[in-house]
């Protein structure tokens, strides 16, 4: 994240989670250490993945004491082994002891899903299909979880609902019809905006495609049915995927021909990568 969409964006939010996690005061920080102390701690990886948010991770420290000092030595992106040293945090101990939770909470969970989104995305690599996110976020994660996600080789859906057009089935019940939801969003989006609609038979992908849909949602066909409706959608439509897209199964989408895959596992099931501060000492 470059500095200007963290302190935009992010500031606020890590603000928020280091009052949540500092109501008053951090009482045991303050009982072994009442008074300022320069001291270093090192930040290593307990097992192989994919490092996201090492900004975010430096950024929690700066918050509390502009003057800390994150010497890093793995960026966004890069593979890590068990046992890797990735940084050492220089500053005063009580901030260090203060702010070590919230910056591995961040750090933890932005390396965890960029290492399964890797997973995932790996088991497309030479088809024509790309991996997508979705809005299964965590609530007030979503800028840190998305980023995680094209740190991890995915690509991001829409950001929010303020972002795109996508109609889903409650919206088609709403408007009536797949040909009315399309028409009445085509008189109300700007015309810069596509058109996605959720289709789950057939003849919903007919339907969507004579309507002049941007882009079809297939959700939760097999892949026999997704294959014939590409075949429908001849062209006239990008298509997308969708509906509990996991690593277990994603392979077999690829033979389908469908221009996208959405996996909101990416983000609301990917383990956390295992990281750890340690050997804290005075300097």
């Amino acid at each position: 994240m470059n500095d200007i969409t963290m302190k935009l964006n992010a500031d606020e939010l890590i603000t928020m989670a280091l009052r949540e996690d500092i109501s008053s005061e951090d009482v045991s920080t303050n009982a072994v250490m009442p008074e300022a102390k320069a001291g270093e701690v090192e930040l290593i990886c307990k097992q192989d993945g994919i490092i996201c948010g090492m900004d975010v991770y430096e950024r929690v420290f700066k918050i509390l004491d502009d003057s800390t000092v994150v010497e890093k030595y793995v960026k966004d992106g890069d593979e890590v082994k068990k046992g890797q040293l990735m940084a050492k945090v220089k500053g005063d101990i009580r901030v260090l002891l203060s702010g070590e939770r919230v910056a591995l909470n961040y750090l933890q969970r932005m390396s965890g899903i960029a290492t399964y989104t890797h997973e995932v995305a790996s088991l497309l690599e030479g088809s024509k299909t790309v991996l997508l996110d979705t809005r299964k976020t965590t609530p007030n994660m979503r800028i840190f979880e998305k980023y995680a996600v094209k740190c991890g080789g995915g690509q991001n859906h829409r950001y929010n609902l303020s972002d795109g057009v996508l109609l889903k089935d409650n919206h088609i019940g709403a408007a009536g019809s797949i040909t009315k939801a399309i028409q009445m969003a085509k008189e109300y989006a700007p015309f810069v905006r596509k058109i996605e609609i959720e289709t789950e038979t057939l003849e919903q992908v007919k339907e969507a495609a004579d309507a002049g849909a941007d882009i079809i949602m297939l959700d939760n066909m097999d892949v026999a049915t997704m294959q014939e409706a590409v075949k429908i959608i001849n062209g006239r439509a990008k298509t997308e995927c969708s509906g509990n897209v996991t690593k277990e199964n994603i392979k077999n989408i690829i033979d389908s021909g469908v221009d996208y895959v959405s996996s909101g596992a990416l983000t609301h099931s990917s383990p956390i990568l295992d990281i750890s501060m340690k050997n804290l000492h005075a300097v």
